[in-house]
């Protein structure tokens, strides 16, 4: 195993856990690389949790769930996806953890142009 259990991933803490699943290097693989590209999107990532499981008892299309939960400054992130296939599980989390971090990204930087124009204007009001 690459990381039993977990390990450091692009800066932050990847932590692994299976339930009535047993985890490949393959899996492994694709798990590190995946979350390798969560954490060049935000650098500020502390932890990375990711937890997979498999239900026999559902239907075949969603027998493999994915959850993650990328612990950042303020509220953390958290998605959740179930499949037929674990990759593809793993893959529409991942997609949607992305989703999250850009439209947080988004938030900031809207925030930020908001307040430098509200400054200016100050500025500009007061003449200095």
């Amino acid at each position: 195993m690459l990381f039993p259990g977990g390990g450091i991933v692009g800066g932050m803490n990847l932590i692994l856990s299976t339930h009535n699943l047993t985890l490949t290097r393959a899996i492994e693989a694709h798990i590190v690389n995946r979350v390798d590209k969560l954490a060049r999107l935000d650098r500020f990532a502390i932890n990375a949790r990711v937890t997979l499981a498999h239900d026999k008892t559902k239907a075949p299309e969603r027998q493999f769930s994915c959850s993650v939960r990328l612990e950042v400054p303020g509220p953390d992130l958290f998605a959740e996806d179930t499949q037929g296939d674990l990759y593809a599980a793993i893959d529409l989390v991942v997609k949607k953890i992305e989703q999250q971090i850009r439209k947080r990204h988004n938030k900031y930087k809207a925030r930020k142009h908001r307040v430098a124009e509200r400054g200016k204007r100050l500025r500009q009001d007061t003449g200095f």
